[in-house]
This record gives structure tokens, C-alpha cells and sequence, in this order.
């Protein structure tokens, strides 16, 4: 961190949106938006509606309780026991239904004063706006991405790639959820997009640029889910958008102020 940002304020808008899509008959996708604690997730469900529903219900509601952190690395540990928490609930679920498959994707960021952490397991995504360039932060954790990793498949492949919603880690599928952590510094400016593969199964990416560009995040966030209704929807899709600004001294929180926290099923 340079000299121009190390005593920077920051405050958070954060928007929300979810929706069941046009095609499934109920919604397997779960988020979280605690601004105050610095904490946005999205979870994404797997088993069917009854069972997915419960396993990223599950995800959320365990990391609703991680309690305010006094340092970021202490944010993470406890985020990621919660996750871990939720691992076990959703084995016992699934043994107490009969076996059935089920578990859930998640995909957060927690931010701790300056600094911020990306957290993901399976295929639901961070992005980063900065700079009028927005980056795919997280990494799917799917088979199509292996393939296209190993250079198999080209990524025009991978959009028409008949299993390209296998994944190959998640919470209560596997012992080991695989969390997979990325850590920066916040600039003035910056957008988060968190989302299920719901939206990016219908919206590329330059899309979801020009859309969050000079829109606030309720708006943005209502505009993405629009987007998609347009192209079938196919999937549940939710998403959150936050925006970092820059905050006076007497609106500063040590962890998040929100200029517009709305949750909203559209």
C-alpha cells in the first residue's frame, strides 16, 4: 500500500438480487450481504431443489454467525471454520436423507479495513472492477475449466460443452470443501461482483462490465438479473455488487458503512 491510500476511509454500497429463473421451479441459490461485518457470500445448491436449497442455506446460515473480526487474518479463520461447520451439517443432512447427493458452491468477500479476501469453492465467481478493467478473481473449480486449462477446449468449446456444470469441489460433497483464498488492497472505486453460475451461464463478461459501469449497485445488480430473464434463464441466478468509496471522517466505520444495502427477489 503507497502513502496515497494508507490513512484512506472507505465506505460500502452494496446491492442484492436473486431470482429462480425461468426455467427451475424453485431456488437453490442462498446469499448473505452483512456490510457491517464486511462479509458478502453467494451459495449455490446442488441435489435438487428441497436438497440444494438446504445445503446453501446451510452455508449462509453458518457464516452469519462468524462475528466481527479483529484482523483480517482472524476473518478468514473464521470464515473458513464456519464453511467447515457447514461441510459436516451437510454430510449428516445427506446420511439422515438416505445418501442423497447434495451440497453447495460459495463464493464471498470479506474485506477488513483496507484489505480484502476472496474466498470460492465450485464454479459460482468474484469479479474486480478497477480501473475500467474488470478481472475474474476466483477460479472455477469445474471440469470445463480443467479442460480449458489443459488446453483441450477453446473457451467458444467450453460455452456449447454439454457437462460444463460438473464441478469438482464444493461444500458437503467432499471432505475437504478446497476453499481457495485470493488477498489484495481495496482502491477507491473498486466494484466487487459476486454470482452464481446463474448469470454468468447467460451473461459474458464485457456484458457484466458495461453494466455495473456508473450504475449504482442496486441498480446494476437489478440489471443483471434482467439480463439474464432475456436469454431463458436456465438456472437460478443471484447476485451482489460493492462499491468501495471514499469516506469522510466522521461517516468512517472500522469495517463497512453501506450507502444502500437492499436485498431484493425480483
Amino acid at each position: 500500500m503507497d502513502a496515497r491510500t494508507r490513512g484512506l476511509l472507505l465506505k460500502f454500497e452494496t446491492g442484492s438480487a436473486t431470482h429462480v429463473g425461468r426455467v427451475r421451479k424453485g431456488n437453490e441459490d442462498s446469499f448473505l450481504a452483512q456490510p457491517e461485518m464486511g462479509v458478502w457470500a453467494v451459495a449455490d445448491g446442488v441435489g435438487g431443489y428441497e436438497a440444494g436449497q438446504l445445503a446453501s442455506s446451510t452455508v449462509t446460515s453458518m457464516l452469519e454467525t462468524m462475528g466481527p473480526a479483529v484482523s483480517q487474518p482472524d476473518q478468514v479463520a473464521r470464515f473458513q471454520a464456519r464453511v467447515l461447520a457447514a461441510n459436516d451439517r451437510i454430510h449428516q443432512i445427506s446420511v439422515e436423507r438416505d445418501g442423497g447427493p447434495m451440497g453447495s458452491t460459495v463464493a464471498a468477500l470479506l474485506i477488513f479495513k483496507r484489505s480484502y479476501a476472496c474466498i470460492w469453492s465450485g464454479d459460482s465467481r468474484v469479479y474486480l472492477l478497477r480501473h475500467q478493467q474488470l478481472t475474474q478473481i476466483s477460479r472455477d473449480h469445474s471440469e470445463v475449466q480443467e479442460l480449458l486449462d489443459q488446453g483441450h477446449i477453446t473457451e467458444e468449446q467450453a460455452l456449447a460443452y454439454p457437462r460444463r456444470n460438473v464441478i469438482t469441489r464444493a461444500i458437503g460433497i467432499f471432505d475437504d470443501p478446497g476453499l481457495e483464498v485470493h488477498h489484495g488492497e481495496i482502491e477507491p472505486g473498486d466494484v466487487f461482483v459476486i454470482c452464481s453460475d446463474g448469470l454468468t451461464g447467460h451473461v459474458r463478461d464485457h456484458e457484466i462490465l458495461q453494466t455495473i459501469q456508473g450504475r449504482r449497485s442496486q441498480d446494476a445488480c437489478d440489471e443483471l438479473i434482467e439480463k439474464t430473464l432475456e436469454r431463458g434463464a436456465s438456472d437460478n441466478v443471484s447476485v451482489i455488487v460493492v462499491r468501495c468509496h471514499r469516506a469522510e471522517a466522521t461517516n468512517y466505520f472500522p469495517v463497512a458503512a453501506t450507502a444502500k444495502d437492499v436485498q431484493t427477489q425480483t
